[in-house]
């Protein structure tokens, strides 16, 4: 899901340990239900967390402490917790919502050029795991690419005319 080119939107619910864990780090966005119950219970049962967690959440939350908290003491936390370290971006009131949320949110993200959705996708993932001038340099690289499309000017062009843009599939 993290190589995946386009957007992935991952809705938790219920129960939310183990590989919903490592399944969410993977994910571009992660909505919840307000009942959803998370935990990283590996260590209960004499393991570290092995596909991927202890890799991806601190990156994903950026807290090293919390981390720390919840991956060696197993201990439950709840949506708002999650909500409050940046694990999820929305909290809904049930699974219903947060999936409408989520099929929402893929319409409008369909919606956008899909040059610019997954070039920020890829600049965010490398951003993520080099440093701020290898990431600059990337950008420009990148951009100078992208800029080859259609997107740009039809863009320009739609907000000019206050009309919707339409853009090209990749």
């Amino acid at each position: 899901m993290e190589r995946c080119e386009k957007p992935v939107i991952c809705v938790l619910h219920g129960i939310s340990l183990g590989l919903a864990m490592d399944i969410a780090c993977c994910a571009d966005i992660r909505i919840c239900a307000s009942n959803t119950r998370f935990a990283v219970k590996e260590v209960d049962i004499g393991l570290a967390a092995d596909i991927g967690t202890l890799a991806r959440l601190p990156k994903v939350v950026g807290s090293a402490s919390w981390v720390k908290d919840v991956c060696m003491s197993a201990r439950d936390f709840s949506a708002q917790e999650a909500l409050a370290v940046g694990l999820v971006s929305q909290v809904h009131e049930d699974k219903a919502r947060a999936l409408a949320a989520a099929l929402a949110m893929g319409k409008a993200l369909a919606e956008k050029s899909p040059v610019a959705v997954q070039g920020t996708k890829e600049l965010l993932n490398y951003g993520r795991d080099h440093g701020t001038q290898e990431s600059l340099r990337y950008t420009k690289v990148w951009n100078s690419v992208a800029l080859q499309a259609g997107d740009v000017p039809s863009a320009l062009m739609s907000s000019l005319q206050r009309k919707k843009p339409t853009f090209e599939k990749l």
